[in-house]
This record gives structure tokens, C-alpha cells and sequence, in this order.
């Protein structure tokens, strides 16, 4: 029983890591939730896990997020992380809002938050890097959720929840996945049956794409006119691959590190609230999850890890809640701190439970 850290594996990776333990050769994914200021308590465990525990490596390493997940490998795919890292946790830190912000108003402040940490000379950086090969998942709507329009996105949202509450696939009726990537000849995930479309990440539309993988429905606008994608209205992967429940093809000796901020991997957006809908266990065979554990978020700010609740459970009070927010940054200091001491110690072998 690990102090801080759950650490659990699906079937093969569960084998691999009791037999060997885990070296960063074995690595050869890494996805990135969606779940807004929730990132902020793996702030630190990714720093470790890119600037350390994966420096060295001479193989390539994808790296598949959607929305925050998305947003935190843009900056640890930069040629200084570190300092791309730390402009980006000031910017997302003190964004601030008025008492009932509009679309328009937070997709201004996001765009702050983007150009504080991704400079234009960051983006060929990150589309170059020799061993981080970057991908991320918006959708691109169909019918009403192209819509500005807060009552009709409403209703077409109620639409998919309903139909979602059938089967997933029906997702398809509303959105159209879209896997923007580095390498669109490398599949490492997404098999043919999710009919994705795949777009060439590029200079002159990643800001743009990346800025849509985030763009949460009736809370954000839509991103129109991205360059080198079919037309339409695209927003937040998350909808569709909320904390990324993806067939990934990996060889059996290879391992999905997935740095999650929940014991829960939840398929899509719209099964928040449902607790039956879980990933399906063929996905998870190669994942290794690292999440927190209960007794360490008990002892954060408010008894929790950050969410976008916040911006209301703190109104009129920015400064406190940057004050918790950096709390909370530096108390993951201790989640990266564990998991370095179970790999090199060999621990992890003893630590490991099933997924």
C-alpha cells in the first residue's frame, strides 16, 4: 500500500511491471485527460516524468491528450518544458473572470493563457521534438452543436446525453472525432471502427487546433476555419474521449503510462453521472494508471482536487484562490516524489494492484 499514489494495471501491463518493474523503455504511450484545473495537482508529476524520468529516451514516445491533457504535453514538448511548464501554470493560475463570464469572454482569456506559454517559435519546437511525438482529440460538431447559440447547444447537448445513455457510438450522430497528430501515418491508437478524421499537425494551425480540444461546449465558442481541416465548427475532445478509454496498439512488452488525477477512468463527458459506464477492459490491458489517493486529496484546499467549480466556490476571491491553487501545485511535489522512489527502489512490483 503506497502513502499518496493508487497505482493500478490492466492485465498485461500488470504482468509486465510485477515481473520487471517499470524502466522508461517500456513506455510507449502517454495519454492526457480532459478535466480542467484538475491538472494542476499533476503539475509537478509531470514535470518529474518529462524532464526526468523520461529524458534520456532514444524511441519515440506518443503523447495522445484531449483538452487540459492536450494543453499540459504543448508545454513539456518545448525545447526549455521547465520554463514553458512554469508560464504555463501562472497564466492558468490567475486567469480571472467577471461574476457571469460569457463564451466570448473565457475563450478570450484562454487564448492569455495560450499565448503566455506557446510562443510562435515554441510550435516548431514542439512539431520537431526527437523523441515526444504530440497528438490531441477535438470533435468536430454536427448539426445544432455548431450553433453559438447557448439554447440550442443546450438542447442538442440533452439530445446526445440521451442517446449516449444507449450506447457511445451514438456520439457519432453529434460529432465527428478528429485526431490532430504529428505523424498521421503513426497509429498508435484509434483503430478503424472510430472513424476519426486525421489532420497533420502544422505550424499554421496548431495554436488553433489546440485551442479547440479544450473549447467546452456552451461554455466556450466554437474554433471555426482551422487550417488544413474540413470546415466546420470544432470544440473539446473531451465530449467524446474524456479521460481517453482508446484502443491503444502497443506491442505486449509496452506499457500506456497514464498520470491520472482520479481512481475513475470515465469514457466520455456526458458519463460523468454515470457510474456504470466504465472503459472497456481490451483498452486497458497495456495501461499503467498513477492517481492520487483519497487520504492525499483530503488533505488539499477545500478537502479536494481544483475543478472549474472553483471560479463560483471562489467569487469576488482571486487571491485566495490562486493562494489554494499553488497549494495544491506544490503538494504534488509529493506524488512525483513517490513514484520515482517505487521505480528506482523496485517497489513498484509489490505496489502494482489491478486496474
Amino acid at each position: 500500500m503506497t502513502k499518496n499514489l493508487i497505482i493500478k494495471a490492466g492485465r498485461e501491463a500488470l504482468k509486465l511491471i510485477r515481473e520487471n518493474g517499470l524502466r522508461q523503455e517500456m513506455i510507449s504511450v502517454v495519454p492526457g485527460a480532459a478535466g480542467g484545473p484538475k491538472w494542476l495537482v499533476l503539475n509537478r508529476f509531470d514535470r518529474m516524468l518529462f524532464t526526468s524520468f523520461l529524458k534520456n529516451r532514444s524511441t519515440p514516445l506518443n503523447l495522445i491528450g484531449s483538452s487540459i491533457g492536450a494543453w499540459r504535453f504543448a508545454a513539456m514538448c518545448q525545447n526549455n518544458p521547465l520554463d514553458a511548464q512554469a508560464r504555463f501554470e501562472d497564466a492558468y493560475i490567475h486567469q480571472s473572470y467577471s461574476s457571469m463570464p460569457s463564451p466570448g469572454e473565457i475563450t478570450v482569456e484562454s487564448h492569455k493563457i495560450m499565448d503566455h506559454f506557446l510562443r510562435h517559435e515554441n510550435l516548431s519546437e514542439i512539431l520537431n521534438h526527437p523523441s515526444f511525438y504530440i497528438n490531441f482529440i477535438s470533435v468536430r460538431c454536427r448539426g445544432p452543436f455548431a450553433s453559438e447559440n447557448k439554447a440550442v447547444q443546450g438542447s442538442a447537448l440533452m439530445g446526445a446525453y440521451l442517446m449516449n445513455l444507449i450506447s457511445r457510438n451514438f456520439l457519432e450522430l453529434f460529432f465527428q472525432r478528429t485526431l490532430f497528430t504529428r505523424t498521421p501515418e503513426n497509429k498508435p491508437f484509434l483503430a478503424k471502427k472510430h472513424r476519426a478524421n486525421r489532420i497533420k499537425l502544422t505550424v499554421k494551425n496548431f495554436k488553433k487546433a489546440l485551442l479547440s480540444s479544450g473549447s467546452i461546449p456552451i461554455v466556450m465558442e466554437g474554433i471555426r476555419d482551422i487550417p488544413g481541416t474540413p470546415k466546420g465548427t470544432y470544440r473539446d475532445g473531451g465530449v467524446m474521449d474524456y479521460h481517453l478509454d482508446l484502443p491503444y496498439s502497443v506491442n505486449i512488452d509496452q506499457i500506456v503510462l497514464f498520470p491520472h488525477f482520479t481512481s475513475r477512468i470515465i469514457p466520455g463527458w456526458l458519463d460523468k453521472a454515470l457510474k456504470w459506464r466504465n472503459p472497456l477492459e481490451e483498452n486497458m490491458k497495456n495501461v499503467l494508471m498513477i492517481a492520487p489517493t483519497v487520504d492525499f486529496i483530503s488533505k488539499l484546499p477545500n478537502g479536494k482536487i481544483p475543478d472549474r467549480n472553483d471560479f463560483k466556490l471562489y467569487l469576488g476571491r482571486d487571491k485566495d484562490r490562486f493562494r489554494d491553487w499553488k497549494i495544491v501545485v506544490e503538494n504534488g511535489q509529493m506524488l512525483a516524489d513517490e513514484f520515482e522512489e517505487l521505480v528506482l527502489s523496485g517497489k513498484i512490483k509489490e505496489a502494482v494492484e489491478p486496474l
